[in-house]
């Protein structure tokens, strides 16, 4: 039987998260979930509990996190940045409590969350707008981006061109021409070279997010020298990515956990 124990990290009533734990004696590698929604506060972390409940069967503890977003009072630049870090940092918290193992921390985002993810991954060199953002303190060893927004420029471009409202500039405050800097600070193409261990997998039929995103963030992180790996599945739409019962569920989980 495994324990789901929801814990703030925070006073904001969206500064929780939800801590699953299988049953076992040993100190348990840690998947830290982050939700897609495209930053949004009508989107919350219930969308990532299917494959919590999956990976916690799977014997990994998951740490399926909420954070303030647009639309909340502190949510967007820079709350919701510093909300996922201080998410993270607070297993440092809970170490001796559950028993886990911070040597084996793990992030997966979907959409939103997997721009999140890639984020806090290029936080580990500890180096672009430090000052802006909280310090990461738990070490990554590896991130996977489901269906992520690799390139905010690209992605407020592409909703700028379908004709809907700006959800890129609601996250950064306005558009790319009018915070240039925040883009290239928020942005995780514009972070590359990102050392840590990372996977991009990408449906070739998502309408949400391109694949094209993660295809030209590859392109440019292989060239760069990152540590990244390209899945992309064949007849695959944005939220099938994050279906349990689905094969595309399990050729993510394969490459999740390949050595």
């Amino acid at each position: 039987m495994s324990r789901t124990i929801k814990i703030s990290y925070g006073e904001h009533s969206s500064q929780f998260g939800v801590l699953r734990i299988p049953d076992s004696k040993e100190p348990l590698p840690i998947i830290v979930m982050i939700h897609g929604g495209f930053w949004q506060s009508k989107y919350n972390l219930e969308e990532n509990n299917p494959i919590a409940e999956d990976l916690t069967s799977r014997g990994y503890v998951t740490w399926n996190i909420e954070y303030r977003r647009v639309g909340e009072e502190g949510g967007g630049w820079t709350g919701t940045f510093n909300d996922v870090i201080d998410s993270i940092n607070y297993l440092s918290h809970l170490k001796e409590v559950y028993n886990l193992d911070l040597t084996k921390v793990y992030l997966i985002g979907h959409s939103a969350g997997g721009h999140l993810a890639l984020w806090v991954a290029s936080r580990m060199d500890q180096i672009k707008d430090a000052q802006s953002f909280n310090k990461l303190i738990v070490p990554v060893k590896k991130v996977v981006s489901l269906a992520g927004v690799t390139d905010l420029n690209k992605m407020w471009k592409f909703h700028e061109e379908k004709g809907i409202k700006s959800l890129v500039a609601s996250l950064m405050g306005g558009p790319p021409n009018e915070f240039d800097e925040r883009y290239k600070a928020a942005s995780p193409i514009e972070l590359i070279p990102i050392r840590i261990d990372h996977v991009l997998v990408h449906g070739e039929l998502d309408q949400h997010v391109p694949v094209e995103l993660s295809k030209d963030y590859y392109l440019k992180a292989i060239e760069k020298g990152s540590n990244v790996k390209l899945l992309i599945l064949p007849n695959v739409e944005h939220f099938k990515i994050i279906d349990p019962t689905s094969t595309a569920w399990e050729s993510i989980i394969s490459i999740i956990f390949e050595k």
